[in-house]
């Protein structure tokens, strides 16, 4: 662990864009990095609306946070990206379901951006304990 700091990373989700780690881990935290819906084995977005997305997103987070030793009900502060807030429902519907948070889902801010990494509807990063 550099500088009280360990990189996370897994075949399990997409490989980063750029220069930069999946997640981190430190202080008993993970940071993880902004997933897109990109299949992790193809490389390409997942097909569908903004619902398809979403779950692709979150299976992306729980792979990182699994292999960081943590899981998606462990996490205590997320930040949604949305292309369109006339996405929100749509996206909120799936992001609510319990098997992704648990019955105590994490602090949450939503915006809607000018774009987002090739073009998705929808990227959401996380802050959780290890």
């Amino acid at each position: 662990m550099a500088n009280g700091k360990k990189a996370i990373q897994t075949e399990a989700a997409p490989k980063a864009l750029g220069p930069y780690a999946q997640a981190i881990v430190a202080n008993g935290m993970v940071f993880c990095a902004g997933q897109i819906p990109l299949d992790p084995a193809t490389g390409n977005i997942v097909a569908g609306g903004i619902a398809e997305q979403t779950h692709q997103v979150l299976r992306n987070l729980r792979a990182v946070l699994k292999a960081a030793g943590s899981d998606l009900d462990r996490s205590l502060k997320t930040t949604v990206f949305l292309k369109s807030m006339d996405s929100f429902a749509a996206m909120n519907e799936v992001y609510g379901r319990p098997e992704y948070f648990g019955a105590t889902p994490p602090a949450r801010s939503t915006v809607e951006v000018a774009r987002l990494p090739r073009d998705v509807m929808v990227e959401i990063e996380v802050v959780a304990l290890a």
